[in-house]
């Protein structure tokens, strides 16, 4: 094996572990997801978007979440991987933009106290972009010149 199809590996298991560690939060209703669904519904509502807010607040984590899943096995399954990480880069796109461009923030709060997380959620929103970046430079179209042939 060469060191660019490890390298792809190890991009693909950090993408897959980001992903399927916080379905947790998501599928089950956290109060982490809660605050950041309802931070962004919030803010809907102030930019005219009001009519599709209470829907993102209350189904949006298991949408988000069934998504990232989805780009997980995509990125898994070797003839798919390329799909995974479009997928996986425009899921991650949309979070990356709520953090810089809406109430929600770097820094976000995770609990009704006002802690935060020291931006630890958007640091590795942009290492998963930056992965799924370069998993799709690594599998271009030609899969016959792929990494992973």
């Amino acid at each position: 094996m060469t060191v660019k199809k490890y390298f792809a590996y190890a991009l693909v298991a950090f993408v897959v572990f980001v992903f399927i560690q916080s379905l947790f939060f998501k599928f089950t209703g956290s109060e982490e997801t809660d605050i950041i669904f309802s931070t962004i519904a919030a803010w809907m509502n102030t930019i005219g978007l009001g009519f599709i807010a209470p829907t993102f607040e209350s189904i949006g984590g298991y949408v988000i979440g069934s998504t990232e899943l989805l780009a997980s096995l995509l990125l898994i399954l070797p003839n798919t991987r390329r799909i995974g990480a479009v997928l996986g880069l425009a899921v991650i796109s949309g979070a990356i933009f709520f953090h810089l461009f809406t109430p929600l923030g770097v820094d976000r709060v995770v609990d009704a106290a006002g802690n935060t997380d020291g931006g630890v959620l958007f640091y590795m929103a942009c290492g998963v972009w930056l992965s799924c970046a370069i998993l799709i430079v690594l599998t271009k179209a030609d899969t016959n010149k792929s990494v992973y042939r």
